[in-house]
């Protein structure tokens, strides 16, 4: 068809110009006191930045400061990143990283965002009404069906849970292909989701493993969500503004001190400027709820230990008996050892019993679940800091709380 002939045309385009302007990565680590500076120059196209950031954030390094700038068409970023610890990257082997994963040789520059391809695993995306127990009782139907959790994220917002798992055989540790036994998972895991009111639980089953974050910003902003420090913040603004459409052609990111600012100037992927005040509250919601997404609600516990068939249903029912809630969690498998990290709050809503928590401990082990950070100074520290985060879009004020959001009109 001629739309598909087109398509070709644009894609052999798009090639064309990455073969005469390849992507150029400078790594500096003399030019700024505190920070490892990268700077990325390629040809520009929709989604570009949001690659940048999701490799950057995926290494888990912490984005201090930032340049961006899209004009026309050419792609110029400037990233000041630390390690978690505050220092410098000097790991040859992340460096290096870094440069195949954004360098001329990549596949970053033409993929699609998040989008990755997997037979190790099954992917399952679920999304529905949170209440209290209910990642206990997914996890325990999956452990009934004999499946093997292998990673997980799992987010809970504004009376709504979304959670991406990526799931093996049990017998086999390989993904699972039968098509009558996914469709019997499926059903399970929606009759346990079970109906929301207006909104309807959904589940699915994919051979396409996805980058669970992003998915679940996706999944959360589809769901409308957004009506009712943190190192990876910057990751999560782009990340929604890509998925509105916008693009950010100019903007800077400021997060040394103890406050975050962030200042994007914004239009649409055909150029054109945002136009209403509906539209400009509509980024401002958007843009509110991809941030509170992420918030840790509860005590963080994390579990170490050997990885075994049924221990993340066996920990959560523990969680579940004693009368906790699971508002976040992280599962991760690697060479036969599980890091687990669940935030935790009563289910009645009241602060976290610390007797409760000592009880729990015995009975999984003192050594394998851990308290992170409760009552620390760097505890503290953070909450303040996500407490007091601000954010700027096209020059909006400074305010004291990063729930006042606002936009200014756009002369472009």
């Amino acid at each position: 068809s001629s739309m598909s002939f087109s398509q070709d045309m644009d894609d052999e385009y798009e090639k064309l110009i990455r073969r005469m302007n390849p992507p150029r990565v400078v790594i500096d680590n003399e030019s700024c006191k505190n920070a490892t500076v990268i700077q990325v120059d390629s040809a520009n196209r929709h989604g570009i930045l949001l690659e940048v950031v999701q490799i950057l954030t995926d290494l888990n390094l912490v984005i201090t400061k930032a340049y961006i700038s899209s004009d026309g068409g050419w792609f110029m970023d400037v990233f000041n990143v630390t390690d978690q610890d505050g220092n410098k990257i000097t790991d040859e082997e992340i460096i290096d990283y870094i440069q195949k994963s954004l360098g001329p040789d990549s596949s970053c520059f033409g993929r699609s965002v998040g989008v990755l391809s997997s037979t190790d695993y099954t992917t399952i995306e679920l999304i529905g009404r949170d209440r209290p127990g209910l990642l206990s009782e997914l996890t325990a139907v999956l452990s009934h069906l004999k499946c093997n959790v292998v990673n997980a994220e799992v987010w809970t917002h504004n009376t709504r849970a979304a959670a991406v798992m990526h799931i093996t055989d049990q017998g086999t540790g390989y993904a699972i292909d039968d098509l009558d036994r996914l469709s019997r998972i499926k059903e399970l895991l929606c009759n346990v989701l079970g109906s929301s009111h207006s909104r309807e639980a959904k589940t699915e089953v994919t051979h396409v493993a996805t980058h669970a974050e992003r998915r679940l910003h996706q999944m959360l902003f589809d769901d409308r969500d957004y009506e009712q420090d943190r190192p990876k913040l910057l990751f999560d603004t782009v990340c929604t503004l890509t998925d509105m459409q916008y693009v950010v052609f100019h903007g800077s990111v400021d997060a040394e001190g103890p406050e975050a600012y962030q200042e994007f100037y914004i239009r649409h992927v055909d150029g054109s400027p945002v136009k209403s005040e509906a539209e400009r509250q509509r980024v401002i919601q958007c843009l509110e709820a991809a941030i509170k997404r992420r918030v840790s609600e509860g005590l963080k516990l994390e579990l170490c230990t050997t990885d075994r068939a049924g221990l993340l249903s066996d920990v959560t029912r523990i969680f579940r008996e004693n009368s906790l809630t699971v508002t976040q969690a992280e599962v991760t498998t690697r060479g036969g050892k599980a890091v687990n990290i669940f935030y935790v709050r009563e289910a009645s809503g009241y602060p976290v019993d610390a007797k409760v928590i000592d009880s729990i401990r015995q009975v999984i082990g003192q050594t394998i679940l851990k308290v992170k950070g409760n009552n620390s100074k760097e505890r503290k520290q953070k909450v303040a800091q996500e407490s007091q985060s601000k954010f700027l879009f096209g020059g909006l004020f400074k305010s004291r709380s990063f729930c006042n959001f606002g936009l200014v009109r756009s002369y472009s």
